[in-house]
């Protein structure tokens, strides 16, 4: 029996980058090639975020999220490009691998999941909200 073909969910995936947009503009530095660190602690134990202006440009911004000591994140880097024309962010691949596909077929070699675009966003904003949410950074976030 043949499985039915992944339908991709374009409103939930625009919304995400959407909201990942304002979230990100809350934590971004100011400069290119500075970072922001942001530390947070939940149930005693601590997590720091670290956010690099990889580049900026009138209208993208690319940036490199990672998580230092974490216990419940990954700490894996996550780039995200800022699109300001259409105030979107979205995760991008890093090692020069190319932009995620909106569906995959399943199963397929790298073993990504039919909405794995959809899925690293919505990653992004929850990870984004706990740090808005119970960060400190040194210098006034919003």
């Amino acid at each position: 029996m043949k499985r039915p073909r992944h339908q991709i969910d374009l409103r939930g995936l625009q919304a995400s980058c959407e909201a990942n947009y304002w979230r990100l503009l809350r934590l971004l530095p100011a400069a290119p090639g500075v970072s922001r660190v942001v530390d947070a602690e939940q149930s005693g134990q601590r997590s720091r975020l670290v956010l690099e202006v990889l580049e900026r440009c009138p209208y993208t911004t690319r940036v490199r999220l990672q998580s230092e000591q974490s216990h419940w994140f990954c700490t894996l880097p996550m780039e995200v490009c800022l699109y300001h024309d259409a105030g979107m962010a979205e995760v991008v691949p890093a090692a020069g691998r190319r932009q995620y596909e909106g569906s995959y077929p399943y199963p397929n070699r790298q073993m990504l999941q039919p909405d794995e675009k959809l899925q690293q966003n919505r990653f992004l904003g929850e990870w984004l909200g706990f740090y808005l949410s119970h960060g400190l950074a040194a210098e006034s976030i919003w």
